[in-house]
């Protein structure tokens, strides 16, 4: 099993299926925003740009899969965006879940000066709904309900898939 996800992460299959879920993630959220009208809140937009970061790391393994450099270097990238987009879920949905005067999110997002993702595409990193208003439900779990499970199985497949790498060995044949 592990010399087969090792094997697995070694081809571009792999990282291009990533990438093409990430992808399908970021587009829905899009159409929530554009299309039915659903406000992104500052949690939604910070939880957007972890996606955007497994995104990236899938378009990172994606160019050279084979190399081990490159291959770890977007596993460390993918680990750090699903936590990180777990904790920004998690967060999001205690928001929704316990709603507190006192508990709230910022009003507006804030990136860093040298990289004003807001400014440069606002129509996908500006925030203007409520974090706490509950505006969607789908099988019972709300958008940060939906997200904690994403991120959660991103999260869960990576390090599976990084236990895979470190145990798993390259099958050599005598014919390369």
């Amino acid at each position: 099993m592990w010399d087969s996800l090792y094997r697995f992460s070694t081809g571009r299959l792999a990282w291009f299926l990533m990438f093409l879920t990430t992808l399908g993630l970021e587009l829905t959220a899009l159409f929530f925003q554009h299309i039915m009208l659903l406000e992104p809140c500052v949690m939604c937009i910070y939880e957007r740009v972890a996606l955007f970061g497994i995104m990236g790391a899938a378009l990172l393994g994606l160019c050279n899969p084979k190399q081990p450099a490159i291959r770890w270097s977007a596993l460390v990238l993918w680990i750090y965006s699903a936590w990180q987009g777990l904790l920004l879920a998690w967060e999001h949905n205690q928001l929704q879940v316990n709603p507190s005067p006192f508990q709230t999110c910022d009003f507006m997002v804030r990136f860093p000066s040298w990289l004003p993702l807001n400014k440069w595409m606002p129509g996908i990193f500006e925030a203007y709904g409520d974090c706490a208003q509950d505006q969607w439900h789908w099988l019972g779990l709300t958008m940060p309900g939906w997200l904690i499970v994403v991120f959660a199985a991103y999260l869960i497949v990576a390090i599976v898939i990084a236990l895979g790498m470190a145990i798993g060995k390259e099958k050599r044949s005598m014919w390369r």
